[in-house]
């Protein structure tokens, strides 16, 4: 760029310059912007006088770049000799430049100037000089930088052209954008007729709005009333006019209490005058003038009234320092008087543990008695005590904290309860998902993921029996069928449930069980299905097993729709029932073991079925969804009431012997006991653990005990007392915790039973071992 070519030929010259160059800078700076401006107007002038503008404007450019072609050859920073610039100057030079270099030439003989001679575009002579070094007390160091360098010329000679002047460089300074340009840009832009930069929610398309939906959006932006014609301001009707009318408007006759004196009135006024009497009101008085203190004295006495008043607890007295004792005179009893022992002690001591904060001494007379050295601290601690001293007297309760806790029977009172582990069962591979004690107590069933089903001996923990029912699904549950008259195991795995007679029993026992189980094919053969081609297919289907289950003992086998979680019998043996939380409306089943019957009794249940159960005395079915229980009447086919147990997600619920108690347990770990007698909402909420109880179950054989399964490895035994009087409550008081499970996958704890007699407890574990506790 030519500005920059400029200032390397200024910083070419490194002659100093005298006084006398001073004035040809001015003159040569003041020749330079002239020369350059009239040689753009003489060239733009003869430019009009030949042409058009247009034709002006080309030639004043042409002459630019003449300007800046002919500075190309001196990109150097050498100082030019006086020949090469000779050849440098245009042809085209008039003949003010020959005379210029003349005066140069003279003026090199006598002063060496600090500047070098060139021609500008139009010819004329232009004196570069050399960067002006700012010293530290120069002006031009702080002097601002300018933008625009046309000086005191008027804009408005550059609105004829795009620019509007030159920068220090030189530079053409581009105009800015208008507002008028902007907005013309705008306006030449279609926008569509009711546009308004919106999108329907319901059609997603873009909303656009008819002339009258924007004239109302117009008129609510001015504050103006949407609705066109509406006079905000009607003329107002003269109801009641100046005009007398002959009637009046109401003929009522005037009230008693515009003219009777009011006996309200008299009765506040008598009992104000009752209070000046007694002198309970006393008359305004004017303040008494009270005497001027001096200001130079202050007083700072909390206490001022020292004279006695009732107790109160708004008046404290302050407090009074102990009167001196006999260690504290100059002349004390010898007996007061340390020895060098307990002075030494003394000394030695903290000030913190020390009983005095003086010795005692004897110092014979009066006038022997130094100054005590302790004056000013004693004097600041006393202000303290003064200062801190309570200003209102707080009466505390003196509560035992025991006492407010409901007194309970110590557990040794509450004796028999299991304590410790008796026997450990080991032999399956995985989690121990279920067990379940026989109804006579000799025998303990038990189920996991293996897919093996096995029989111990409760005592002993010798393994009787086993049998591999599948590979491929666990055995999630397993119970036994009630009564001894007959031995029948049920067992749930994937989507079917099997019926065991293991082979452990008497003979009679077994042919009995057996028959138990034939019955419903014979029941099925005398009563076949209908044949109707719109009946709806079985819930399940009751077939034998494999000839392997078969030669095991597995005799029966019935195949649902979906995977079984929980099985609970009838008192009777007969019946039983199935949750299959997966299973929607075929989610709880009610199965008939006599004939292989199977029913749905739900067309659609509110919520996720967890479990089910039958009530132990009265034909009640109970089903608990995922935080209700609802109580069903099966002779009336009706629903009895709702249970409200406020767990956020039910585990498992146990009915009590005598029906008429229900505990839950949930996973969001709390343990809740409900009296159906008394309310839908639980009686009690207990929290002892740390988190989720997987199953809870009553002591079936008379015992108050009940206890419940967490996954933290860990069973905690209650008595749970219920008597038949209606007035009084039941009595529950935790007596143990049992601890021996270890915990897999965050699983503890998974099921537990109660011996049907003794109050011992089997517990299965995540950790692949079921535990009796004695």
């Amino acid at each position: 760029m030519a500005p920059q070519a400029l200032n390397k030929k200024r910083k070419a010259v490194t002659r100093d310059a005298p006084e006398a160059d001073e004035v040809l800078l001015s003159d040569g700076g003041g020749d330079l912007e002239a020369g350059f401006l009239d040689g753009i107007l003489s060239q733009s002038e003869d430019g009009e006088s030949s042409g058009s503008e247009s034709d002006s404007s080309s030639d004043e450019n042409g002459e630019l770049g003449g300007f800046y072609n002919a500075e190309d050859d001196l990109d150097s920073e050498e100082v030019p000799s006086d020949e090469e610039e000779e050849k440098n100057i245009d042809p085209r030079v008039n003949g003010s430049t020959e005379s210029a270099h003349k005066l140069i030439e003279e003026g090199d003989h006598e002063v060496s100037p600090n500047h070098v001679l060139t021609e500008d575009a139009n010819g004329n002579p232009r004196y570069l000089y050399k960067d002006i070094d700012p010293v530290y007390d120069s002006d031009d160091s702080d002097a601002p930088e300018t933008t625009n360098t046309i000086g005191n010329i008027p804009l408005s000679f550059y609105d004829s052209y795009p620019h509007i002047g030159y920068d220090i460089n030189g530079k053409k300074i581009a105009r800015p954008a208008k507002g008028e340009a902007l907005d013309a840009l705008l306006d030449s832009i279609d926008i569509p007729k009711g546009w308004t930069g919106l999108t329907d929610p319901n059609t997603g398309k873009p909303l656009e709005l008819s002339e009258q939906e924007l004239d109302v959006l117009r008129r609510i932006q001015t504050n103006e009333v949407a609705e066109e014609g509406y006079d905000p301001y009607p003329a107002t009707v003269e109801y009641f006019t100046s005009k007398t009318e002959t009637m009046p408007l109401s003929a009522a006759p005037e009230p008693k209490r515009r003219f009777v004196p009011s006996k309200h009135e008299a009765k506040r006024v008598m009992k104000i005058v009752k209070a000046i009497r007694e002198g309970r009101i006393l008359p305004y008085k004017p303040p008494a003038e009270e005497e001027e203190e001096d200001v130079d004295i202050k007083h700072y006495d909390i206490w001022a009234n020292e004279a006695p008043r009732p107790d109160h607890p708004m008046n404290v007295p302050a407090p009074k320092l102990p009167p001196p004792g006999y260690d504290e005179s100059y002349h004390p009893p010898p007996e007061y008087l340390p020895d060098q022992a307990e002075r030494k002690a003394w000394e030695e001591a903290d000030e913190e543990d020390r009983d005095k904060d003086y010795l005692p001494a004897d110092h014979g007379s009066l006038r022997k008695v130094p100054g005590y050295d302790r004056f000013i601290k004693e004097k600041f601690e006393r202000c303290l005590d003064l200062y801190l001293a309570p200003r209102i007297r707080r009466s505390k309760l003196n509560i035992d904290p025991e006492s407010l806790l409901p007194k309970l029977p110590s557990p040794d009172e509450l004796r028999p309860f299991p304590t410790t582990c008796a026997t450990i069962f080991r032999g399956h591979e995985g989690r121990v998902r279920s067990l379940a004690v026989d109804p006579s107590g000799v025998w303990l069933a038990s189920g996991g993921d293996d897919g093996t089903m096995r029989i111990w001996e409760l005592l002993t923990g010798r393994q009787l029996w086993h049998v591999k029912i599948t590979s491929e699904e666990a055995i999630n549950v397993v119970r036994w069928r009630p009564g001894t008259d007959a031995v029948i195991l049920s067992a749930a795995a994937g989507e079917d449930l099997y019926f065991i007679v293991p082979p452990i029993i008497s003979p009679e026992l077994e042919t009995h069980s057996h028959s138990i189980l034939d019955t419903g094919f014979g029941y099925a053969t005398s009563n076949p299905a209908s044949s109707d081609s719109f009946k709806k297919a079985p819930s399940a289907h009751w077939t034998r097993p494999p000839s392997r289950l078969l030669d095991s003992g597995v005799l029966l086998k019935s195949h649902l729709r979906s995977t079984i979680k929980v099985i609970s019998w009838h008192r009777r043996g007969d019946y039983l029932t199935t949750v299959s939380p997966s299973g929607q409306t075929s989610a709880v089943a009610i199965h008939t073991l006599s004939k292989h019957l199977t029913q749905q009794p739900f067309r659609r249940l509110k919520g996720l079925p967890q479990s089910a159960a039958f009530h132990p005395s009265k034909p009640i079915f109970f089903v608990a969804a995922q935080r209700t229980i609802r109580s069903y009447d099966l002779s009336k086919q009706e629903l009895l009431k709702i249970i409200q147990p406020g767990a956020r997600w039910i585990s498992s619920f146990d009915i009590h012997p005598q029906g008429d108690n229900l505990i839950v347990g949930s996973y969001d770990k709390r343990l809740l006991w409900h009296d159906l007698d008394l309310s839908v909402r639980p009686y009690k909420t207990l929290r002892y653990h740390k988190k989720a109880i997987r199953q809870v179950k009553f002591h079936a054989g008379g015992l108050p005990l009940f206890a419940d399964a967490s996954d933290d490895g860990g069973l905690q035994v209650f008595h749970g007392k219920v008597v038949g009087d209606m007035m009084e409550n039941a009595t529950i008081v935790p007596v143990k915790v049992l601890r021996g499970h270890g915990v897999r996958k965050e699983l503890g704890v998974l099921d537990l039973d109660w011996h049907p007699r003794e109050p011992w407890c089997v517990s299965a574990g995540a950790d692949g071992t079921c535990r009796l506790w004695m």
